[in-house]
């Protein structure tokens, strides 16, 4: 058991050090290497259409794309990543009143249970090793207040088992390990056990990815 848990230390220790060098190289450039995903941006705030007055938090906001569009809405929120690189473009970026940043761990959210409308995190969750992908999803859920909103933006597969087989292959090139583990996972079943009842799906990019939208269970 020590073995073990030493091990799950060691593969943490190596998830954060990796993230923080990767996303010192590709803050500069994020947002022109994800300028294919910019657009679905004002689709996530319309389909999660939450109520006015709504305090929103975004988890890996990275350099704000997706706090943004939530706040040109009218939306308080609040953005968190690990990455202090990714936060300080978004910063520079903002022109908002109504967006803060703030420097956390998903998977450690310095909030108090219940404090959001909703929680949202958008391409992130593929990106992190599974014990800590269940840990951020079990602190969104205790952020989020009681019938509050979930809404997770990320990668899927299409049915059509040709396409299936080319949007795998060709996002494997690029995403690495954690992706090809997160996308055989049954991540809705993570989402299920971890207190969010799934009430929405919404394919998006061909079927490369999804949105879901779910709502927290009374007793979790």
């Amino acid at each position: 058991m020590k073995n073990q848990n030493q091990r799950i230390m060691d593969e943490k220790e190596e998830y954060y050090s990796l993230v923080k060098k990767v996303f010192k190289i590709l803050a500069p450039f994020y947002n022109t290497v994800t300028m294919p995903i910019s657009k679905i941006r004002d689709k996530v705030v319309n389909y999660t259409n939450a109520k006015n007055g709504s305090r929103i938090l975004d988890v890996g906001t990275g350099t704000g794309k997706q706090a943004f569009a939530f706040a040109k809405r009218g939306y308080d929120v609040t953005g968190i990543d690990l990455s202090e690189d990714m936060l300080k473009v978004a910063v520079k970026k903002n022109k908002y009143e109504n967006v803060e940043f703030i420097n956390a761990d998903a998977a450690n959210l310095p909030f108090k249970d219940s404090s959001f409308d909703v929680s949202s995190v958008s391409f992130a969750l593929h990106d992190m090793l599974l014990s800590i992908r269940e840990e951020a999803v079990k602190e969104m859920v205790r952020v989020t207040k009681q019938e509050g909103m979930v809404v997770i933006i990320d990668y899927a597969l299409p049915e059509n088992r040709i396409r299936r087989f080319l949007i795998y292959h060709f996002i494997k090139l690029y995403e690495g390990k954690y992706y090809i583990e997160f996308i055989k996972s049954e991540f809705e079943a993570l989402l299920r056990k971890s207190g969010i009842d799934i009430t929405e799906k919404l394919p998006i990019l061909i079927g490369a990815g999804r949105i879901l939208k779910g709502i927290k269970m009374s007793d979790a």
